[in-house]
């Protein structure tokens, strides 16, 4: 589009006004008969002032008015009529003469409607003798175009899209945002709402409105979709009357062509709108929409902002909470408990609501007084509610039986994963036969007996079985899986099967999906993002686990007690896998504090491995074994199924590494040897325990070390991996199988899981300067300079600690680089990382006994 900015008027033309002035500017005295189109405050008035000036600059003499009939009108004078829409039909027929003549030289600015026959024949004399000119908003770049040409405000991006999004572009109400704007301190950061000077401008406009034009603007204020006859209903109006009005105010340019009003526009309108007017027209509505079983959620939203929601009908409080319920739990929630405070009993959806958006305490009291007080299908549904919020909590036992007590299919599903999850196979058992609850087959009742499935295939059945029936159960949540309350989601218990299983893609793929469908709601998003992290973090990936983790508590809510010993597992782990003895020492603590909140179950397993590791290398895992009997009891109560025991038995087989306890660890490597035939990754686990204590007694076996090492890798525990060929590459006396494994060792650090060989990995080195540490290792000093390094100390605060030079800091460092071949400092912290988590044990270096006994 052609623009051009006229200081005067502050004009923006699009290009047919622009060409009209250009033309006008050229020849003043050659003819004119022009049609002018726009609703209000679309610049009408402008242009033709902006024509008046033009004339009157060249001496000829301009009229503003349109004559009286019988008037004379001199050919030589310019007439200008604005507004001619409202004009009677007697002076539109003068100007009609006048046009007729084609002698006097004629513009008429008017409004689409009303519009007359005797201006629709105006409109069509000065278009066939002339030209029309319809002005629409500003685009764009109109906006940007008015805004440069104020000093104060520039042409910030930024600024440009608010004053454009506020506006609509409707040029009145660009000028007065940006003249608000302006007369404020300048604006340097992002501007959020429009001064209230510039609100308060519209208070004329509306106030010359007709009454049923005020009440159709707060109707569309209060939003949503309203058909013309549910308008008719709220004005008392015929739908061809309501059509008029619509029609009218779109004129006035208060309403855009969408029929919407521009945000400014609709805050002007529920700002300056007197508050019983406003409160009776929103509350009819409501009544209104509620009738007709609309969506009463968008008018609810208006009540709240202009804080009359005490004024919505209890009906309509419950409706609209029921329509927040699957994508804002937590204003369903307030919903329902304003429709409680102003007279509606309790229910068990205010429970529900509650309980998906976290807030399981609230849950757990409206629930547990609905058990007792409430109407036989409110107390199942609160019992369901109970149920979850105790399963949250670690209360599986008490889960189970109220989950059982409510009866419906879906509920004796969860209560069989419960009895699972407990090592309860009594309530494991298979339901009865028949729905008891009269529970029909939903999405969501097929995904809670696909879960039970599943989870009774993952201890007696299959891996393959198990996970097939767990994901297929996630996918059935996906549509609508939003408001489903979970005592845990079918893709967190994938996503579990399939770690046990080596299977992280599989883990990450469903855990996104559910994520992005938001299964389960805040309630589960939690423990999803936790299994990303754990997955991130064994992957050795400890910078994305730990930001990963970090989003967890973003809302600020404290984490239920399966949540909390997750995120101390995974902060633990991570702190291990960083060897930062310092943060494992200081989340010692928490860590310890989240395992006695939470009862030992099936589905903890994983982390309560993670933290035997961990308190076995700062010394104190006795504190931890009566966790660790409670879990081998479960699961020996389980029969003992390979797919949950085997990452126990590992978790085990490196506490007692790191315990100095060689008996321990034979016992571990046994039962990962016995359930090797259970699937892929129990034979990869079992085959590397094997060879890690090997490793361990001086037996280094460089080809069968480093398949074992590239087997952990491929499996998902690419951390793992490459300490065992960097334990194995530090013990061996063979330089060449030192070479090999140091570099085997880097490549698992570098390079993602899947490949094997030829890869060049991430640290820079190449596979052909094949580099490793002397016989001898690192000095005792060089260690604890190793260890200063890595928790990220300066070489100035390094001396300091030990009493040394910085300078003599910086020699040991690079001593250690050039014994380790280490082509930079990054792969020189990836190196010293495995050396040290190895030096930790107290028995690196000192070959184990060949047979141990205990």
């Amino acid at each position: 589009m052609i623009m051009n900015d006229i200081a005067e008027t502050g004009l923006t033309l699009d290009r047919g006004p622009q060409v009209l002035l250009d033309t006008v500017g050229q020849d003043p005295t050659g003819p004119l008969s022009v049609g002018i189109a726009g609703p209000g405050g679309h610049g009408k008035t402008a242009l033709l002032a902006e024509l008046a000036r033009v004339h009157q600059r060249a001496g000829i003499t301009v009229r503003t008015t349109a004559p009286e009939p019988g008037e004379p009108v001199d050919a030589d004078t310019l007439v200008l009529v604005d507004d001619a829409h409202l004009l009677d039909d007697a002076r539109i027929e003068v100007l009609l003469g006048l046009a007729a003549t084609r002698r006097h030289r004629l513009v008429v600015a008017h409004r689409p409607w009303p519009r007359s026959a005797a201006l629709s024949e105006l409109v069509d004399a000065l278009r066939r003798d002339g030209q029309a000119l319809l002005l629409t908003p500003f685009t764009r770049e109109q906006t940007a175009a008015y805004l440069a040409s104020t000093p104060e405000l520039g042409s910030r991006d930024d600024l440009v899209d608010f004053v454009h999004t506020q506006t609509c572009g409707v040029p009145r109400d660009v000028e007065r945002l940006a003249r608000g704007l302006a007369a404020t301190e300048t604006p340097t950061g992002a501007v959020v709402d429009p001064p209230r000077s510039v609100v308060g401008e519209f208070g004329p406009d509306l106030d010359v409105q007709p009454d049923a034009v005020r009440r159709l603007l707060l109707a569309v204020a209060a939003g949503g979709t309203l058909p013309v006859s549910m308008l008719g209903a709220l004005l008392g109006r015929e739908p061809a009357a309501v059509d008029d009005l619509i029609a009218t105010t779109r004129a006035a340019g208060l309403l855009g062509a969408d029929g919407r009003l521009a945000p400014i526009a609709r805050r002007a309108v529920t700002t300056l709108s007197p508050t019983t007017e406003r409160t009776a027209v929103w509350r009819r509505l409501t009544e209104l929409q509620l009738a007709r079983g609309g969506a009463v959620l968008p008018l609810v939203r208006s009540l709240l902002a202009v804080g009359a929601l005490g004024d919505c009908p209890v009906p309509t409080l419950a409706a609209a909470a029921n329509e927040a319920l699957a994508d804002e739990p937590a204003f369903a929630a307030d919903l329902f408990a304003a429709a409680t405070a102003a007279g509606r009993p309790a229910s068990a959806e205010q429970a529900l609501a509650a309980a998906l958006a976290g807030n399981l305490d609230d849950a757990l009291r409206l629930a547990d007084r609905l058990l007792s007080t409430a109407t036989p299908p409110d107390r199942r549904e609160a019992a369901v509610v109970a149920a979850t919020a105790l399963a949250h909590r670690g209360h599986v036992g008490r889960s189970v039986e109220l989950y059982r007590w409510s009866g419906s299919a879906s509920a004796l599903a969860f209560a069989t994963v419960g009895g699972f999850a407990t090592g309860d196979l009594s309530a494991a058992a298979d339901p009865p036969a028949g729905d008891p609850g009269g529970e029909p087959p939903t999405l969501r009742a097929s995904a809670a007996r696909l879960m039970a499935t599943g989870v009774r295939d993952s201890v007696t059945g299959s891996p393959t079985a198990a996970l097939s029936a767990l994901v297929q159960a996630a996918a059935l949540l996906e549509p609508d899986g939003r408001a489903a309350l979970l005592p845990d989601s079918p893709a967190a218990l994938a996503a579990l099967t399939a770690v046990h299983c080596g299977e992280l893609e599989i883990a990450e793929q469903v855990l996104h999906r559910a994520l992005a469908a938001g299964v389960g709601g805040p309630l589960m998003a939690r423990r999803h993002r936790l299994l990303q992290a754990w997955i991130l973090m064994v992957r050795g990936e400890t910078h994305a686990a730990a930001e990963r983790l970090a989003t967890v508590t973003l809302d600020g809510r404290p984490l239920e007690s399966r949540d909390l010993l997750f995120a101390a597992a995974i902060r633990m782990g991570v702190s291990r896998r960083n060897s930062d003895l310092g943060a494992l020492k200081r989340g010692w603590g928490q860590a310890l504090e989240a395992v006695v909140r939470h009862p030992v179950d099936l589905f903890t397993l994983l982390p309560l491995g993670e933290l035997a590791i961990a308190g076995a290398r700062l010394g104190d895992l006795a504190r931890l074994e009566p966790y660790l009997l409670q879990g081998r009891a479960l699961l020996g109560r389980l029969g003992d199924p390979p797919l949950w025991s085997v990452p126990l038995h590992w978790s085990g087989l490196h506490a007692a590494i790191l315990t100095a306890e060689p008996a321990v660890a034979d016992e571990h490597v046994a039962a990962l040897l016995a359930a090797a035939g259970h699937s892929r990754y129990a034979a990869v686990v079992a085959a590397a325990a094997e060879s890690w204590v090997e490793v361990l007694r001086g037996v280094v076996d460089p080809t069968r070390v480093e398949a074992a090492a590239r087997g952990l890798h491929d499996t998902g525990l690419c951390w793992d991996g490459a300490r065992l060929a960097g334990q194995a590459a530090i013990r061996t006396a063979d330089r060449r199988a030192m070479t090999t494994l140091l570099e085997c060792a880097r490549a698992l650090q570098g390079r993602p899981p899947g490949g094997h060989g030829g890869q060049t990995p991430t640290t820079g080195a190449s596979p052909a300067r094949a580099a490793g540490p002397t016989q001898q290792g690192l000095s005792d000093r060089e260690y604890e300079v190793a260890e200063l390094v890595l928790a990220g100390l300066t070489y100035r605060e390094i001396g300091d600690r030990l009493f040394i030079s910085a300078k003599t800091v910086e020699h040991h460092v690079a001593r250690m680089r050039h014994r380790l071949n280490c082509a930079n400092r990054t792969e020189l912290l990836a190196l010293l990382r495995t050396i040290v988590a190895d030096r930790a044990n107290d028995t690196a270096g000192q070959p184990w006994p060949q047979r141990a006994t205990r």
